[in-house]
């Protein structure tokens, strides 16, 4: 069957923001005006369990009034076919936001007219450059109180350093928003009200000074600013090219079309961000911010395709997206429940039928496509075949997991993996009853798989099943939705920090392995540097042996057994991060040497070495963000005190004041109770994992004996 739509009319894009910015809302009006569904739900009604979003169907999305897992859904908009993902926003569902843009061709970041640029806004904006994702700025919530437009602009050029295009300027804030000015086109929008259905008036931004007058002098400073930005905006976005720019110089007039095309070229370069702004809870902005979506954002392949490695993640070339080229495809999430597996994929090149079998490089087995699916939230629509630039997902693939590359057996390639964060808090987990013993099992194994951000381990020590995450909401999360998927019941144990250790100085350590039990022995000696590392500059392994010391085929054996033994430091057991092993001399023996005996020797000397070198024990430090009215903030300052936290700044965001700094996560557990009772229910905070610090020797008993308990 032939391509229905030609690539250049498809969008991929997420949706992306900070908690409560307003994603899902969004989300749910973009649907309602592509006319994919015909009732709005608001997300403060679903809590009552009775209803729920399109993408927010989770027993415990709706409980919490939260997005938990990335939802894809599809709809067209002026012949557009527009594949959305409207991702998570809480910092410890990251994963989410960061392998669906590993396969999204361009994203909406929504920020909250209030807050401005909010923590986890920062992290999905340094996720979207790692996989360089072409971006659209939406400044939603334009009428809350305290809603500020240039607060907004202000921390996108600042603190994500973008180059910010104003594109949008409000009409009003707050009770008073009535609509925008549209600076490309000209022309202001004014809505008649806040109803769903409500039109707008198009009216000259000449005539808008003469026609709104705002309570807020900002507001009105906006308008009377309209014919400088209008100009400013002209000539950022035209200096891309050069004789648009030169007859816009001489002459003050130019090309509609060759405006849009230099925003769009712009935009998908990263050169400049369009900047919008609107109110999607009271239905104004999201259809103009459709018609940036498709004039703005990349098609599949206009940004490049994706790149191809070899085993050890170099670069051996690009895959460009195209029918023509063979079937490749990457899985970016799995999702298990009591009705199958489906494995999400972002087909990049070839065309992929039902029946088809691929090659999965990533493991070296086949996979036979059964069925293909188009994902609408939680509902699916069979169909036949896939083509690139598609999204879909794959029936009861049995060993594919995320980040794997599916190919045509013929021309198999690997495709560039995800970064997954490493996780920071583990608990124990707990079977209810008996019967649940191997179900539990069986269902943390189906969770793991499906989120590359969980570990799940057994305790050599007491036997226990440890499950570890990125914070305590997702580990309760993950066992409650075992609970409803899976139906099976476990309790959680107390949550644990996950530490770090570390050498604490340069150590040059010999050990010799000797072993005499007749007939051949074995014999090693190894003479190794220990020094510590920058952080994050992980295990570094250097040979420098000469002149024959120590025979090249030992060598790699050496270095497996530091690499292996690092994983359990001598303070406590953790760990040992970023460390430099230099391997400078040693002694073999003809008869009784050989890998083995270098390997024991290996282990013993990192072992004693890291002993002899005053150890450190390191904790993760948690960037931390409290927002709260600002007669409680003596409060929360003298508490993050007490928890051994440093504040680093604090202000004003709108009506409310906030402070951020850096918090041991050891000290952090429960900590939205104590917010909840110090605020009266008004404080909220975010956490995010920042880095990892010495912890000081006076505490270190404290923490160990607090751990162990």
């Amino acid at each position: 069957m032939a391509r229905l739509k030609p690539l250049s009319l498809y969008r991929n894009i997420g949706i992306i923001a900070h908690i409560d910015a307003g994603k899902t809302t969004t989300t749910e009006r973009v649907l309602y005006y592509t006319g994919k569904k015909h009732q709005i739900i608001d997300v403060h009604d679903t809590k009552d369990g009775k209803g729920s979003t399109t993408t927010d169907y989770l027993e415990q999305e709706r409980k919490r009034g939260i997005t938990i897992q990335s939802a894809a859904v599809s709809t067209e908009w002026k012949g557009y076919q527009i594949n959305v993902i409207d991702t998570p926003g809480h910092v410890d569902f990251t994963i989410e936001v960061n392998r669906s843009l590993r396969v999204l061709d361009g994203a909406v970041v929504v920020f909250d007219g209030v807050a401005g640029v909010e923590p986890q806004t920062e992290t999905n904006w340094r996720l979207a450059d790692q996989y360089n994702v072409p971006r659209i700025c939406y400044v939603n919530k334009m009428d809350r109180i305290g809603a500020s437009f240039g607060h907004c602009v202000k921390g996108i050029r600042e603190r994500l350093g973008a180059n910010a295009l104003l594109c949008q300027i409000p009409l009003g804030s707050s009770d008073e928003f009535c609509g925008m000015a549209d600076l490309v086109a000209g022309v202001g929008y004014i809505w008649a009200s806040d109803d769903k259905d409500s039109t707008w008036e198009t009216v000259p931004l000449a005539d808008l000074k003469g026609r709104l007058t705002f309570g807020s002098t900002v507001d009105n400073e906006w308008i009377a600013n309209l014919p400088k930005l209008r100009e400013e905006m002209l000539e950022t976005a035209l200096a891309l090219d050069d004789n648009a720019f030169e007859h816009l110089i001489n002459t003050g007039e130019f090309d509609p079309a060759v405006l849009k095309r230099c925003i769009r070229e712009g935009t998908v370069t990263g050169a400049l961000v369009p900047v919008l702004c609107g109110s999607s809870y009271k239905n104004k902005g999201v259809q103009q911010l459709l018609d940036a979506v498709v004039d703005y954002l990349p098609y599949p392949g206009e940004n490049g395709g994706i790149s191809m490695v070899d085993e050890d993640g170099n670069v051996i070339g690009e895959q460009v997206v195209s029918d023509d080229a063979p079937a490749r495809a990457l899985a970016f999430k799995v999702i298990n429940d009591q009705f199958g597996t489906l494995t999400f994929c972002r087909v990049y090149s070839g065309v992929i039928k039902k029946g088809d079998t691929l090659q999965n490089v990533t493991r070296g087995k086949k996979e036979r496509v059964g069925r293909i699916v188009e994902i609408h939230a939680n509902a699916a629509k069979e169909i036949d075949e896939v083509r690139a630039g598609d999204i879909c997902a794959f029936v009861s693939m049995k060993d594919t997991e995320t980040g794997d590359s599916l190919s045509d057996p013929a021309h198999p390639a690997l495709l560039e993996r995800m970064r997954f964060p490493d996780p920071v808090i583990s608990v124990s987990v707990e079977p209810k009853t008996r019967n649940d013993v191997d179900k539990m099992s069986t269902a943390l194994y189906k969770m793991v798989k499906a989120d590359p951000s969980l570990r799940m381990e057994v305790d050599k020590e007491t036997g226990q099943t440890v499950l570890k995450g990125m914070g305590e909401l997702h580990l309760e999360i993950t066992i409650d939705r075992m609970r409803t998927e899976l139906g099976v019941d476990a309790s959680m144990g107390k949550p644990k920090v996950s530490f770090r250790e570390a050498f604490g100085q340069t150590v040059e350590h010999t050990y010799t392995h000797k072993k005499q039990s007749g007939g051949s022995g074995q014999f090693a000696e190894v003479k190794i540097i220990f020094e510590p590392g920058e952080s994050g500059s992980g295990v570094v392994f250097s040979d420098e042996v000469v002149g024959g010391r120590i025979p090249r085929e030992y060598i790699p054996a050496i270095q497996h057994a530091i690499e292996v033994e690092s994983r359990q430091g001598q303070v406590a057991g953790y760990e040992v991060l970023d460390f430099k092993a230099r391997l400078i001399d040693g002694k073999y023996h003809d008869v009784d040497s050989s890998a083995l005996a270098f390997e024991i020797a290996g282990r013993a000397c990192f072992r004693e070495a890291q002993k002899l070198s005053k150890p450190k024990l390191l904790e993760p430090i948690m960037s931390l963000e409290v927002v709260t009215e600002a007669t409680y903030l003596g409060d929360v300052i003298g508490d993050i005190n007490r928890r051994r936290g440093s504040i680093s700044d604090q202000g004003h965001k709108g009506m409310s004041a906030f402070v951020q700094g850096f918090v041991p996560l050891s000290e952090m557990f429960g900590y939205i109770n104590f917010l909840r009772s110090a605020t009266s229910g008004r404080g909220n905070f975010t956490m995010i994992f920042d880095h990892y610090e010495e912890v000081p020797a006076s505490m270190v008993a404290k923490l160990m004996e607090k751990e162990a308990k």
